[in-house]
């Protein structure tokens, strides 16, 4: 019996009403290349089909903006001329299938979004998700994925600053790799992606385009994963840093130069996306010959040379009086340069190969025409058994034992296993290290300073999207602050599961309610990000998981920012924000202690939150050690102070249950004053000195065990030591 031929359009993971769509558009059936253009651009990872709709709840109209979202980066202004480009994007399906190479293409996309907009990239920040560690293949993924971040940030020149890990069941088999990057520019070195100028030229800049990373990010994003997807490695791209590098220097001084008019990096859709996108943000067509693709392999069919993604490619519009000139730049920095195209009029894209006409589609129909999809949405039921099982906390819990679990859990030890892999003091602009709440870079030249944090909730926002996702958004700003720095602009990137199933919509919406609501409590523009579905394997959803990426700025920079290796004898300790309010839910408590995963995070109030925050920006000028409290609440934090200090100290008034509470809005300030100069209520709570972390009658632990037990928590668990794990994140 034969087997039914699936068609080409079911087999690129396009629908029926998808296929029907592009029929009506070109008014007769697609050619093979154009069906594979299709496929690409529409697929969820480029079109945002599921999203779009949801996304117009972000608003970026704020002054201070320049470019917000729709671009490759958005781009806001630091005064004086300099202005910053930041952008969040994800590699996670590629990173299960081939790790290192997953996560470093991840690295080369980020950064060439950003010296796309003629910004000189200056740092990057990894989110990252995975499986327990006491699981060896969730040890190598994790293991890969940070080399590769390593590797290619590294060699590339830009220094990794932070980020954030999460560990649970549910990133084993789809772990999350996000990664921010941050890049500087003057005004006039602005670079958008608009074509403009019939008769202009089409430059492809960098590698030769291959067979690696056809159907990539673009495919491997836009559909669950089953048993065996592992075995795609094909389809992930193969990076190369040093080609990279020449690429930057060579972009860079095109702009310098003013040689180009437009210029779009080729990401996922590779070539598709680049010249549809180019023409029709520019309202232009292009006529492309692909005979003028350098190429590694000789063979390739028109479709595959369209959809490759290829790393380390970008297509420059150029005028035709300086086309020798921007040939002359490629090979002064040594990269592959070719003519394939040229501005037309429009509106169509027209394709040739090898003579014969293989293409032809309006430019702006691969984006603008892409389906949009009001996808069914559902509350899951698991909520209201979640939110009736309330944490149970002993009132007599000895905090010493507590901790000693606690600082053992990787997520809550010491990163240092992963930061040390990075070169965080390239360009010698960083002032605050990886290992403190956020970044701080200053502007050379200058006394302006910004900072950045990474953050997220996977488990806080399963009990409560809405309010998990608020949280991360203030906590995030809250980092900044400590730091000096006021928040100024947010990024994120929305990581959830399979958008067809109700519940998964249900998440998406309730989340992107939470951050656009927290981001305008705080003035803050979403100028950019990204959306990440289908992180589904065998028909389990990951954890919702969106993570922010806040700037924070200050002109001027504070001349001694608070560090948290600043804790001295004698000094004090102080608890800023309002009191504890018994808020267990999805608390490290909660899930280590109690192997448990129930009831609802507090709800959170934006005056508050402007008034704390303001509050640690003011103090940052002054103080020498602030700490934003958060995972593990009070009595982590305090750990945290002690094991980077070096000292100890007697803390007072506080009982076990507020020092594991994670009420938000709170931090610690660490001062030699007597007094506090702040309007927000606050406490001091104790005293620095000592070799112990003394809580009184709620118990003692020395800093030497929790220092220990703090270093090893994941470098530990990454040599192999085999230890009861605490990093399981139990179903509600």
């Amino acid at each position: 019996m034969t087997t039914p031929r699936v068609p080409d359009h079911i087999r690129l993971g396009m629908t029926d009403d998808e296929y029907q769509i592009i029929v009506e558009i070109l008014g007769r059936e697609p050619l093979d290349a154009e069906l594979a253009m299709y496929s690409v651009m529409w697929s969820e990872h480029c079109s945002y089909k599921s999203s779009r709709t949801h996304l117009a709840r972000f608003t970026s109209d704020q002054p201070w903006v320049v470019v917000g979202p729709g671009e490759n980066a958005g781009v806001v202004d630091l005064g004086d001329g300099w202005l910053a480009a930041l952008r969040i994007e994800s590699h996670n399906h590629p990173t299960y299938v081939e790790p290192y190479q997953g996560a470093a293409t991840g690295v080369g996309g980020i950064l060439r979004d950003i010296f796309t907009m003629g910004a000189r990239p200056v740092a990057l920040w990894d989110p990252l998700r995975f499986g327990p560690l006491d699981e060896p293949h969730n040890r190598y993924l994790f293991e890969g994925a940070v080399s590769g971040i390593a590797g290619y940030g590294n060699a590339v020149g830009v220094p990794t600053l932070g980020g954030e890990v999460e560990f649970a069941d549910r990133f084993s088999k789809n772990p999350l790799v996000n990664v921010m990057a941050l890049g500087i520019l003057k005004r006039e070195q602005l670079v958008l992606s608009a074509a403009s100028g019939e008769g202009n030229l089409a430059i492809l800049l960098g590698n030769a385009t291959g067979r690696d990373g056809i159907g990539g990010a673009s495919i491997l994003a836009s559909a669950s994963f089953e048993e065996g997807d592992e075995e795609k490695r094909p389809s992930v791209q193969v990076g190369d840093p040093f080609e990279e590098k020449k690429l930057i220097e060579a972009c860079l001084e095109l702009y310098d130069r003013g040689l180009v008019v437009a210029i779009q990096d080729l990401g996922a859709a590779g070539i598709s996306c680049a010249t549809s996108e180019i023409a029709g943000n520019g309202g232009m067509g292009m006529e492309v010959d692909l005979d003028k693709v350098h190429l590694r392999e000789g063979d390739m069919t028109p479709g595959e040379i369209l959809m490759s993604e290829s790393q380390e490619r970008m297509l420059a519009v150029v005028t035709p009086e300086n086309e020798a000139d921007v040939l002359a730049v490629a090979r002064k920095w040594e990269i592959d340069a070719s003519t394939i195209g040229v501005i037309t009029r429009g509106p169509d894209l027209v394709v040739y190969s090898k003579g014969e006409l293989v293409c032809e589609v309006p430019a702006a129909s691969l984006a603008d025409d892409a389906p949009r999809y009001d996808r069914p949405s559902q509350r899951p039921g698991y909520l209201d058994e979640a939110w009736a099982e309330e944490p149970q906390i002993p009132i007599g819990l000895d905090a010493g034992d507590v901790l000693r679990t606690l600082l053992d859990d990787p997520a809550i030890g010491d990163r240092s296993w992963i930061f040390r892999q990075y070169d965080h003091m390239l360009f010698l602009n960083t002032v605050i290290a990886p290992g403190h709440d956020g970044s701080l870079l200053r502007i050379k030249g200058t006394k302006k300073g910004v900072a950045v944090s990474t953050d997220g909730d996977s488990l806080r926002i399963y009990l409560d999207p809405r309010r998990g996702s608020a949280r991360i958004v203030f906590e995030s700003a809250l980092n900044v602050a400590v730091t000096g720095a006021a928040p100024y602009a947010l990024v994120d990137n929305l990581n959830f599961g399979n958008p067809e199933v109700p519940g998964v919509m249900w998440q998406f919406i309730e989340s992107v309610e939470g951050l656009a609501w927290a981001c305008e409590e705080l003035d803050v523009p979403v100028v950019g990000g990204n959306v990440s579905f289908y992180n589904q394997t065998d028909g389990v959803d990951i954890y919702p998981s969106p993570v922010v990426g806040m700037l924070g700025f200050c002109d001027p920079m504070p001349e001694h920012p608070p560090r948290l290796d600043r804790a001295r004898e004698d000094m004090t300790v102080w608890l800023v924000g309002e009191d504890a309010r018994h808020d267990f839910a999805a608390s490290a408590y909660d899930r280590i202690i109690n192997n448990n995963l129930g009831g609802r995070p507090v709800d959170v109030d934006g005056g508050e939150a402007r008034r704390v925050i303001a509050a640690a920006v003011m103090l940052a000028y002054e103080t020498p050690l602030l700490h934003d409290i958060s995972i593990g609440g009070l009595a982590v934090a305090l750990a945290e102070i002690s094991i980077i200090s070096g000292v100890g100290m007697t803390i007072e008034g506080v009982s076990g249950r507020e020092l594991f509470d994670e009420t938000p809005l709170r931090f610690i300030a660490v001062t030699h004053a007597d007094r506090l100069d702040t309007d927000e209520p606050h406490r001091r709570i104790g005293t620095i000195g000592g070799n112990t972390l003394d809580f009184g009658e709620a118990g003692v632990l020395s800093v030497a065990e929790a220092t220990d037990i703090w270093r090893n928590a994941l470098s530990g668990r990454m040599a192999g030591r085999s230890t009861e794990s605490t990093q399981r994140s139990p179903d509600a």
